[in-house]
C-alpha cells in the first residue's frame, strides 16, 4: 500500500471545490492506501489569523472532514501543530533548498504580488515546511491541485539534493495524484476566479455547511450569460460562468461535461440551475447535517486530533530523529 500524506488550511468553511478537488478524492483513496491526513494550521498563520478563529475552524474543519467521510480508525487525521517534527524537517529543508529555487515558486509571486517585502517569511519558505509535512512520513504520494505541483516538484528536489549531501537513499520521490475532474470550481460571481472560502463574498462558493435553502438562493443568484445551454462542449469556450456551472454539475455526478450537455442542451438557465439546485442538494445536504451535529461535540472533536497526532508521531519521529542524526545533531 501506497504511504500518503495530505493537508488542507483550517481557515474558513470548507466549500464546494475544497470538497470536489480535495476531500472527495480523500475518501476515495482510503480504499486502497494508508492515509495521513493533516490540518495545516502551521501554513495557515503565514498570514495573520485570530488565533481564536483559527481554533474554532480547526473543529469546524475536522467535523466536515469526518461527516464527508473521513475513517478515523484506519487512517489518521490531526493538526500540524500538534506534531513537533515537521517544524523540526522544515528547519532542515530551509538549509537545504536553494534561494533560486524558492523565487521561482509562483504561488509566492501571486500572492505577495508587488507587495512581497510586507509579507512574512513564512509565507517565503511556505513551500519548505510542505515538502517537511510529506517527507515526516516518508510518503510517496501526495493528492494536489494542478497549482501545487511546483510544490511538489521542489519537494523531489529538497528530497534529492539531500539525499545527494549526505550520501545515501533516505528520503523517496514523491508522486503528485492530481484528479482528473474537479480540481478547479470556479467563484460562482466570476467564472475567471477560483471559487475560495476567503472570498469576501459567501455568494461566490457553496460552504458544506449551507442548508438547501441557502444552497438554492446561491444557485440562483449565480453568474450566467442569456444564452441557452449549447449542445456540445465546444459551445462553452469563452462562456467561464456556463462553464463553471456545467463543471460543477458533471463533477457532482462523475460524469463527462458532454453527458451533462447531452440531457440539459438547449435549456435556459432556469431550469439548470434548479437540476443543478436539486444535485448540490442530493450530495452537500447529507455531510452539512452531520457537520452540525459534530459541531456540538467539541470534545469528541479535540479527542479525535489528538489521537490522530499520537499515531502519526509514532510514524513521524524516527524519521526525523534519524534525519537530525544525519546532518550531524547531537542527541
Amino acid at each position: 500500500m501506497r504511504r500518503i500524506f495530505s493537508g488542507i488550511q483550517p481557515t474558513g468553511i470548507p466549500q464546494l471545490g475544497n470538497y470536489l478537488g480535495a476531500i472527495r478524492n480523500w475518501v476515495g483513496l482510503q480504499r486502497d492506501n494508508e492515509c495521513i491526513f493533516c490540518l495545516v494550521d502551521m501554513h495557515a498563520i503565514t498570514v495573520w489569523q485570530d488565533p481564536a478563529a483559527l481554533r474554532e475552524q480547526t473543529l469546524a474543519q475536522t467535523a466536515v472532514l469526518l461527516a464527508s467521510g473521513i475513517d478515523v480508525q484506519r487512517h489518521i487525521l490531526f493538526n500540524q501543530s500538534a506534531v513537533t517534527a515537521h517544524a523540526r524537517l522544515a528547519w532542515i529543508f530551509n538549509c537545504v533548498a536553494r534561494l533560486g529555487w524558492l523565487n521561482r515558486m509562483t504561488q509566492f509571486k501571486d500572492k505577495a504580488g508587488k507587495d512581497r517585502e510586507n509579507h512574512s517569511a513564512g509565507l517565503y519558505v511556505y513551500p519548505d515546511l510542505m515538502a517537511a509535512d510529506i517527507l515526516t512520513y516518508k510518503a510517496t504520494a501526495v493528492p494536489v491541485g494542478d497549482d501545487q505541483r511546483q510544490h511538489l516538484e521542489l519537494t523531489n528536489d529538497i528530497a534529492q539534493k539531500f539525499n545527494h549531501d549526505y550520501g545515501l537513499d533516505f528520503f523517496p520521490i514523491v508522486e503528485a495524484l492530481i484528479p482528473p475532474q474537479g480540481a478547479r470550481i470556479m467563484s460562482l460571481r466570476d467564472g475567471t476566479k477560483k471559487m475560495s472560502k476567503s472570498d469576501p463574498s459567501a455568494q461566490s462558493r457553496i460552504e458544506m455547511t449551507d442548508d438547501a435553502d441557502t444552497i438554492a438562493l446561491k444557485i440562483r443568484r449565480a453568474k450566467t450569460d442569456p444564452e441557452p445551454l449549447p449542445a456540445e462542449e465546444s459551445g462553452l469556450e469563452n462562456r467561464p460562468e456556463a462553464r463553471n456551472l456545467v463543471t460543477i454539475y458533471a463533477t457532482l455526478q462523475q460524469c463527462s461535461i458532454q453527458d451533462v450537455l447531452n440531457q440539459h442542451g438547449g435549456e435556459g438557465f432556469g431550469p439548470f440551475k434548479k437540476a443543478l439546485t436539486d444535485v448540490l442538494v442530493q450530495h452537500i445536504a447529507p455531510i452539512a447535517d452531520e457537520t452540525t451535529r459534530l459541531l456540538k461535540e467539541p470534545g469528541f472533536l479535540r479527542d479525535t486530533l489528538r489521537d490522530g497526532a499520537r499515531r502519526a508521531n509514532v510514524i513521524a519521529e524516527p524519521i526525523v530523529a534519524e534525519a537530525e542524526a544525519l546532518v550531524g545533531f547531537l542527541k
